[in-house]
């Protein structure tokens, strides 16, 4: 199929698609002319890339997705099993509205969970994370959290996917999941205490601004 890449064999690439070096296509899927696909990819069974689609470098789409026209990925997008996206806001069978199809912007780094459903049109923001189940109908800021039908916002997350967390009252303290994660914790609630929200995984720091989640210091 091409040299730099893998495609196996139970699966179809019409022509004039480009695939990057060191992407994986596996079973049963199915990538139409027109499509790009960046590097170091991993496409999984049973997936469907449409025409006029473009997946950034080290994206990973998981077994049962359809990636309609109209979506663009960036670089290091992660698709759980089975979401959804859509591009035409109120279909019907019996009519033709393939001149009104919403672009649908999956930024970088953004993870979708398992069967969230993402309504055409909106944009995902830069590392958020979109819970399994979420039907996201609206754009989901950069860092954010969100869940639920419709979804909306419960917290804001680290680039490496660790959930932030704020303490009540004084001396806030700003933690991930691992909550006892060895000396870390400590320097968490110091800093935390001058209004800087640190990811005990990583280390990273940030401040909220306004309605928006900040880096301060970033691997």
């Amino acid at each position: 199929m091409g040299e730099g890449y893998f495609v196996h064999e139970s699966s179809y690439v019409d022509v004039d698609v480009e695939i990057g070096e060191n992407t994986k296509i596996w079973h049963y899927s199915h990538v139409l002319s027109g499509a790009k696909i960046g590097k170091n990819c991993i496409i999984g069974q049973n997936v469907c890339i449409e025409r006029g689609v473009t997946i950034g470098d080290r994206c990973k789409i998981q077994n049962n997705v359809s990636v309609y026209k109209g979506v663009m990925l960036e670089d290091d997008v992660f698709c759980g099993p089975s979401c959804v996206f859509t591009n035409v806001y109120n279909p019907r069978a019996f009519i033709e509205r393939k001149t009104e199809f919403r672009t649908t912007l999956v930024k970088k780094g953004a993870t979708i969970g398992a069967n969230a459903t993402i309504v055409c049109g909106a944009i995902i923001g830069r590392y958020a994370l979109i819970a399994a189940g979420a039907v996201v109908k609206s754009d989901v800021p950069d860092y954010s959290i969100v869940a639920g039908v419709p979804a909306k916002q419960i917290g804001w997350t680290c680039k490496c996917g660790t959930t932030l967390k704020q303490a009540r009252g004084k001396g806030q303290e700003a933690t991930g999941d691992r909550e006892e994660a060895r000396g870390e914790k400590q320097g968490a609630r110091e800093k935390a205490s001058s209004g800087t929200l640190v990811c005990v995984y990583c280390g990273n720091e940030y401040r909220i601004d306004r309605d928006n989640l900040v880096p301060i210091s970033e691997k």
